[in-house]
């Protein structure tokens, strides 16, 4: 399923466009958050950044059942964690890699992959 865009979100999923992974940075503690959106009682002063796009395999599993007819299995789900802050961890698939080859701690870059104007963020090796 893909995101509905609002003016808080625009920038993360439409970034790819530009091959560019954009996160909204907190103007007021200098973190950079995610996912892109506001929490009740949040007074965050937010500007989108581009970062890097690299970072680390934090934890991953394989997923063998099919879900959706048009994502064929075994496919990997993983949690990478950005080289630009500790904490920093986006759900995202590797892809572009034998399953037997992904571990934690793997070294990772991201890579788009386009539905309409929103740009998937997934990640594959980086060497």
């Amino acid at each position: 399923m893909l995101p509905e865009l609002d003016d808080l979100n625009r920038p993360y999923w439409t970034g790819g466009a530009e091959d560019k992974l954009i996160m909204l940075r907190d103007r007021n503690t200098g973190l950079l958050v995610h996912p892109p959106e506001v929490l009740e009682g949040d007074a965050g002063d937010y500007a989108p950044e581009p970062v890097s796009g690299k970072g680390v395999v934090f934890s991953y599993t394989v997923n063998h059942q099919a879900y959706r007819p048009e994502v064929p299995v075994p496919y990997v789900i993983a949690i990478v964690e950005l080289n630009e802050q500790r904490h920093l961890r986006l759900p995202t698939n590797i892809v572009n890699c034998p399953i037997e080859d992904v571990h934690i701690g793997m070294r990772v870059r991201v890579l788009f992959e386009q539905h309409g104007e929103i740009f998937v963020p997934l990640f594959e090796p980086d060497d």
